[in-house]
């Protein structure tokens, strides 16, 4: 096994604030694909950079629809002694919300050695995710009402006194119901389910539980962040419909595989994980980007599974002689 070591996590901060800098730009205008387009040309630039032998295993899609960070893509300096990782990223989780100027969107990567990050034949699936406090505590295929019941225990405190969060979605509306019935507290999202799911493990988030269907790649995103925070995440993959159901049985799945239970170590194996995120827009997980006279100032959190180690980084960059690497423009260009 290969041990990153320390010194590439900062590299990694890099990534994802080059790819919050340049996302933060089209904050409010309406225009979520050039957000995203633009979160992506700054994240696959700094990879370049970074002395690994980097394949995407969660990006912005197949290769056909996406130009970069397509799944499959070899990224990194790519040195022959360089280690070989598997790389998931979110250059916005919450595209919509930045296009808006809302609260809770981040620019996010997870690394781990090679094999240790999974991927799912669908587009979303349920999840139920826990903080520490209440890991062991949860199980998918219980109610929601039994779930509740089990992290109050955990927390020794009363179903009311939880909040559980929840994507604000019409599909969540009986889950919505049977939280509210318990007594217990919601926090709905309009987006943003890996900064949604990381808040189950922050002291001061306020929030106890996540229940919902979300994005796959999100969820192991998601995971590799608990995995550094103690917490708990089980998934099931969940098909949209019919046709995606018969589209991952011929992808050689069985029936019982949409009965299987994914747990954390079965989406991000070992401990040698490293998650990085920096806010964009600002929300209860961290504060976005901000701009004073021609210094940008960010805000990161960078998370390593071997160590457990948490470290935020607060980092003030000069506009007037600050670059980032474009592969669209093959040049290095203004923040």
């Amino acid at each position: 096994m290969i041990d990153m070591g320390r010194e590439v996590t900062l590299e990694f901060i890099r990534v994802t604030e080059a790819a919050a800098l340049k996302a933060s730009r089209w904050m409010g205008r309406g225009d979520k694909e050039a957000a995203d387009q633009a979160a992506v040309d700054a994240m696959r630039g700094m990879l370049d950079l970074v002395s690994i032998r980097g394949t995407i295993i969660i990006g912005e899609g197949e290769k056909d629809k996406a130009p970069m960070l397509y799944i499959g893509e070899k990224v990194g300096g790519g040195g022959l002694r360089d280690p070989k990782v598997d790389i998931a990223v979110d250059p916005i989780d919450g595209t919509t919300l930045t296009s808006k100027g809302l609260p809770n969107a981040i620019a996010v990567i997870a690394v781990g050695n090679q094999g240790t990050l999974a991927s799912f034949p669908s587009y979303y699936v349920d999840k139920i995710a826990v903080g520490p406090r209440a890991k062991g505590s949860i199980d998918i295929n219980d109610s929601v009402q039994a779930n509740l019941e089990r992290v109050a225990k955990a927390y020794n405190a009363r179903t009311r006194e939880l909040t559980a969060i929840v994507l604000d979605r019409p599909r969540h509306s009986e889950i919505i119901d049977q939280v509210r019935e318990t007594g217990a507290r919601i926090k709905l999202i309009s987006d943003g389910d890996v900064a949604g799911a990381i808040a189950t493990a922050m002291e001061d988030s306020g929030v106890n539980i996540l229940f919902g269907i979300g994005g796959a790649p999100e969820a192991v995103l998601a995971a590799a962040a608990l995995k550094c925070l103690g917490g708990e995440m089980q998934v099931k993959i969940w098909p949209r419909d019919d046709e995606e159901h018969q589209k991952i049985l011929d992808m050689g799945y069985s029936e019982k595989d949409f009965e299987r239970v994914y747990g954390t170590e079965d989406m991000v194996k070992g401990d040698s994980i490293i998650f990085c995120a920096t806010g964009i827009t600002g929300g209860d997980f961290l504060p976005g980007v901000r701009y004073e006279g021609n210094v940008a100032i960010t805000h990161s959190v960078a998370m390593r599974a071997k160590t457990t180690t948490v470290r935020y980084v607060t980092a003030h960059h000069h506009l007037d002689i600050k670059t980032i690497p474009s592969r669209t423009e093959a040049r290095e260009v203004e923040i």
